[in-house]
């Protein structure tokens, strides 16, 4: 399967973002509406939910519908408040140890669903630059401020009221500063799956915080995970990911004083850590690593790369191809 990747400026939301909704609208409007428009919350319920939890995000959020031309059940979908279930897979960790930190990460899902946007914006003052989900949420991204955030599933399959995680993760980049301030809104904010997020700040403070809808937000020094949540209880899909295997060998690597920089990086684009069974439905997207200091965001493929910068963000396009066989 081919994708191509695109990496685009869009300082406000129009036109860019209208270009990319109505693209992908109609196919995110069959997801939403799988289950039927009553299993949905309503528009009342939504609007109430970002203005209990993220007021700050909605002026943002009605720009947004507004500037794609969104209709009531539009704005539904993008305030992601009780989406449907997703589930990735993906590996990633800070490394603090030596020199500048840096957060490495490999994102596993299936090609045919993924945005494949890479989103420079200054929406509230700040410049973001993100890896998109849901048109404006955020996968994996980083601010001005060098704050940087990316998302694990959690390897659980209870599903209830909160938010699909990268709406989260987007306010936590608009508005946070520091790896103490995004815990804060993790611990606070309610995820509506179990999801880790791995978080690390320009002075070298990183976090894994473990959120789900059915238990309090946990959040752990370790600078890593994979796709579980203490001992796994879906035993299925945790051998199906091999989440014991890839956050072990993490752990294993960060702790080993030979370990380099680089050489970290690298196992990022080797299994197990990279994932080449689309068969299977899910794969290695992209390896992204975020450089707070530098301000710099490195998009890797084990033949390919693309480098972007926060200060100088250049648009372009990256042709990718992934085997399904």
């Amino acid at each position: 399967m081919h994708r191509t990747l695109r990496a685009i400026r869009a300082e406000q939301a129009a036109p860019r973002l209208d270009e990319l909704f109505q693209r992908a609208w109609p196919e995110y409007r069959r997801w939403y509406l799988r289950d039927g428009e009553s299993a949905r919350p309503s528009g009342e319920e939504c609007r109430a939910a970002l203005r209990r939890y993220m007021p700050a995000l909605v002026p943002t959020w009605e720009r947004v519908v507004d500037d794609v031309g969104g209709d009531e059940l539009a704005a539904r979908f993008l305030s992601l408040w009780c989406p449907r279930p997703f589930m990735t897979g993906c590996s990633q960790a800070a490394w603090t140890r030596t020199g500048s930190p840096f957060l490495v990460r490999n994102y596993d899902y299936h090609p045919a669903l993924w945005d494949a946007v890479l989103l420079w914006t200054v929406w509230n003052g700040r410049r973001v630059i993100a890896m998109a989900d849901c048109l404006w949420g955020v996968l994996d991204g980083m601010n001005d401020a060098g704050l940087v955030v990316a998302l694990s599933f959690g390897g659980r399959r209870v599903v209830g009221n909160g938010f699909g995680l990268p709406i989260i993760l987007r306010y936590v980049l608009e508005f946070c500063t520091t790896t103490a301030e995004a815990t804060e809104v993790l611990c606070n904010v309610p995820s509506h799956m179990a999801y880790n997020v791995t978080v690390l700040d320009a002075g070298g403070d990183a976090r894994t915080v473990r959120v789900g809808p059915d238990r309090v937000a946990e959040v752990l020094v370790q600078p890593h995970s994979t796709n579980h949540q203490g001992i796994p209880d879906w035993e299925e899909y945790a051998r199906a990911t091999r989440t014991l295997e890839r956050d072990a060998l993490l752990a294993e690597r960060l702790a080993d004083p030979a370990e380099t920089a680089d050489r970290f990086i690298d196992r990022f684009l080797e299994p197990p850590l990279l994932v080449r069974e689309f068969v299977w439905g899910w794969g290695t997207l992209y390896t992204t690593v975020y450089r707070p200091a530098e301000g710099r965001v490195e998009l890797l493929w084990p033949a390919q790369s693309l480098t972007c910068s926060i200060a100088d963000f250049r648009e372009s396009e990256i042709e990718l191809h992934f085997p399904m066989q």
